[in-house]
């Protein structure tokens, strides 16, 4: 009876039926409440509808009897629909308890929670929106339930709440963030598509800003993408790409540096959809926020360069990261090389910069290596940064060539991606050259090693970065010069392109202009040159398969003179006389033979005036180099010198060998190459070239019956009148034979001629050599 009379109003009647275990005993209290707190409206009897509210909270929805809760929950909702539009005064009390239910073990009550919640909700509409996180936070747990009927009961009063936030305008969205990054890595799935559906009814809503919270729950959105549920992928990617459509739209509002992190670790996820999704996000935002993402261009280089290297089985990821390299790439410029070091900075523009001031500093190195491929770039997608929004860029170079370097040693990595880590290094040296020799001295073993790449591209690019950096002006200053002193030369070395007489100043000097066919040298060549050569001499494969092929290149990267003047000089203070004559062979074979070096033979030819006199140093060099290691004539010297050093030696002196005989046999055959037209035409004009013609005799006498002799042999008998061959008196030859030049012989013609038709001749004769080789074969079989 006490009972009775501390449940009052509530009559003894009311109370029995609320704790009956039939539902429809409960539901004829229900409405016996309704109509009492109706009254109680009606007098505006607020201290009785609380206590009435109270009751049914305390004594039936949160008792220990499972009758009296289902109870409890009916009298609530029977309490709000007779509040009706006052129920938001109580809400509180009616929504707290009913969320407690949520929690129940027993699934049914479970549901007539959620069913007096959608009651009390339908009623209050638009008042719930300040309890909107609590409303969420419970109805997140129930669209997780095992049981369908919870699950189907929290479902409608999911859509209800969605159509109430959509209607109102007094949405607390900066209140519900915190709560949305917490439920977002839920791992269940029903919990995740809900999420996810909330996110794109927020993202719907005009009035509401989604956007600008967008790097809180980016990360989430990621994990979900990798939802095993082909739906909830779905679902997470409509989402993204209507955040994207957003981004695009109003750039300026962006918080573009707060997101790049979160895309550099879901470009390298193992997830392709999440790989490729993140990537497109990347190559968008690299092209609308500009320099804003130049201090994260070491993270992105890492998630980047691998993905250049995939297979077609990857091909929309590998396009959309090559995308991204060549945007990142073009952010790099050269005003970042003219900061100091502790603050190097810059202030971005408070205009967009165009795609034509952009590719600007490209233009400038045409003819070099072009680092940075097609521009995406356009007007209308860079925002424009006003003056109250000026952001600090920092260009973190130590960071990117760390990576760069990382990407180097790694030998797994494929070919792609070494040619795009060495384009960057490349365009750093173009852009940033003062900087980038700060960290030459770390990156000249490695570009060194990667001279053994297996491929012919690889080994392009790595001679062109150290190409760059042994031509570079800016490794002159100090401080910036190798650093290891035992691998240069002790004695003082002048490797300086010679200068002619319109560049020599008044007082002698050298100018310091440089042209492409004549780039300055700097300390770190001679060190290359020393470098080159040791890893010849360690690895005799390269120098067999690639040693010819490197040199070539770098002939036409630096200058020829140069490169064959610092070799043989470096050739003579060679202790392994092997190796050096391999070397000296090569090199010759090189200058003789090679179609780059058209320029250096014209200039070796006639040594006349003082320049050329000097120029032909290497000449010198190699025959000095040749006689040191016992190849006097055949291995050594420019196309004269060889030809004209034979008669000069007595018959006693020369030990005839059979690598000798080698060597002549191929200095024949390079005779008969179209490299040498000239000198065969120079066999028509006898008088002026007596002593080439007994030289080529001379041969032929060296030569036993063979090939090479019957081909020789055969040359010069087309050599016109042998009358015409007798020379001047003895006197004239003690006072000294000066070679005329005849006046009415010009080969120049013929010369330009035959150099273009060179390599075309030796190519078909490397494929009559591969028929007889076949023939050969056959006949065996």
């Amino acid at each position: 009876m006490n009972a009775e009379r501390d449940l009052a109003p509530l009559a003894p009647s009311v109370v029995r039926a609320l704790n009956d275990k039939l539902y429809e005993k409960r539901k004829v209290a229900a409405l016996e409440i309704e109509k009492l707190v109706r009254e109680f409206v009606a007098q505006n009897n607020t201290s009785q509808i609380k206590h009435v509210i109270q009751i049914l909270s305390q004594e039936f929805a949160l008792s220990q009897h499972p009758h009296s809760r289902k109870g409890g929950l009916i009298g609530l909702a029977a309490c709000s629909i007779a509040l009706g539009k006052d129920s938001g005064l109580y809400l509180k009390e009616l929504i707290e308890p009913v969320l407690t239910c949520f929690n129940d073990a027993d699934s049914r009550l479970r549901y007539y929670a959620c069913e007096a919640l959608y009651n009390i909700v339908k009623v209050a509409r638009g008042s719930v929106l300040p309890h909107f996180n609590v409303l969420f936070d419970g109805l997140s747990k129930l669209a997780a339930d095992p049981d369908p009927n919870v699950k189907s009961g929290s479902e409608l009063l999911d859509r209800l709440l969605k159509d109430i936030v959509t209607e109102s305008n007094e949405f607390d969205l900066v209140g519900f963030i915190p709560l949305l990054r917490e439920r977002i890595y839920s791992n269940n799935q029903y919990a995740r598509q809900f999420i996810i559906s909330w996110i794109l009814v927020l993202e719907s809503v005009p009035d509401i800003n989604l956007l600008d919270y967008l790097p809180e729950i980016l990360d989430g959105l990621f994990q979900i993408l990798g939802d095993n549920s082909k739906e909830i992928r779905k679902m997470c990617e409509v989402a993204l790409g209507e955040f994207l459509k957003e981004i695009k739209k109003n750039p300026s509002s962006v918080k573009f540096a707060e997101m790049a992190n979160i895309l550099v670790i879901h470009c390298q996820a193992a997830d392709d959809l999440i790989q490729l999704t993140a990537m497109c996000w990347m190559r968008e935002f690299i092209q609308l926020a500009g320099r804003v993402m130049l201090p994260y261009s070491s993270g992105i280089l890492t998630a980047v360069l691998p993905c250049l290297s995939y297979d077609d089985r990857k091909k929309n990821i590998k396009e959309v990261a090559n995308v991204c390299n060549q945007s990142l790439m073009k952010l790099v410029i050269p005003e970042d090389d003219e900061m100091d070091e502790a603050k190097q900075s810059t202030t971005l523009p408070t205009e967009p910069a165009s795609e034509e001031s952009l590719s600007k500093p490209e233009a400038a190195s045409s003819g070099s290596l072009d680092a940075s491929g097609d521009s995406n770039f356009s007007n209308s997608s860079v925002f424009t940064v006003t003056s109250s929004e000026r952001i600090q860029v920092t260009l973190n170079l130590d960071g990117i060539v760390q990576v760069l370097d990382c990407h180097l040693h790694d030998t797994s990595i494929g070919m792609m991606t070494r040619i795009a880590v060495l384009k960057w290094l490349y365009h750093l040296y173009i852009k940033t050259p003062r900087k980038m020799f700060r960290h030459t001295d770390s990156l000249f073993p490695i570009l060194l090693r990667t001279l053994s790449d297996e491929s012919d591209e690889v080994i392009l690019k790595d001679l062109e970065v150290l190409a760059e950096i042994a031509s570079s002006p800016a490794g002159q200053t100090e401080g910036h010069g190798p650093s290891d002193s035992s691998d240069v030369r002790p004695g003082p070395v002048e490797l300086h392109i010679l200068a002619r007489a319109s560049q020599l100043s008044s007082s002698g000097t050298k100018s310091l202009e440089c042209s492409p066919s004549t780039p300055t040298m700097n300390s770190y060549f001679y060190k290359f040159m020393i470098n080159l050569l040791k890893r010849f001499s360690s690895e005799r494969k390269l120098l067999e398969t690639r040693g010819a092929f490197i040199i070539r290149q770098l002939c036409l990267l630096l200058n020829a003179e140069n490169i064959f003047h610092s070799m043989a000089d470096i050739l003579l203070r060679e202790e392994d006389l092997k190796f050096a004559s391999t070397m000296v062979h090569t090199l010759n074979t090189i200058l003789l033979t090679s179609s780059e070096l058209f320029q250096l033979r014209n200039q070796l030819k006639d040594l006349k005036t003082q320049e050329l006199r000097v120029q032909g140093g290497f000449g010198r060099a190699t025959i000095h180099a040749g006689h040191h290691l016992g190849k006097p004539s055949a291995a050594a010297g420019p196309p004269f010198s060889k030809v004209t050093s034979l008669p000069a030696t007595s018959s006693g002196d020369l030990e005839v060998t059979v690598d000798f005989l080698t060597e002549v046999d191929k200095l024949v055959q390079l005779i008969e190459c179209p490299i040498f037209t000239y000198l065969r035409l120079q066999l028509l004009d006898v008088k002026n070239n007596p002593y080439l013609i007994k030289a080529l005799y001379g041969l032929l006498m060296l030569l036993p019956q063979s090939s090479a002799f019957q081909l020789l042999s055969h040359r010069l008998q087309c050599v016109p009148n042998p009358e015409l061959m007798q020379t001047a008196d003895s006197t004239k030859l003690n006072t000294g034979y000066k070679r005329t030049t005849a006046p009415n012989i010009d080969y120049t013609e013929l010369l330009q001629h035959f150099e273009k038709v060179q390599n075309k001749h030796l190519e078909a004769r490397h494929q009559r050599a591969g028929r007889a080789e076949q023939l050969d074969r056959r006949v065996v079989l």
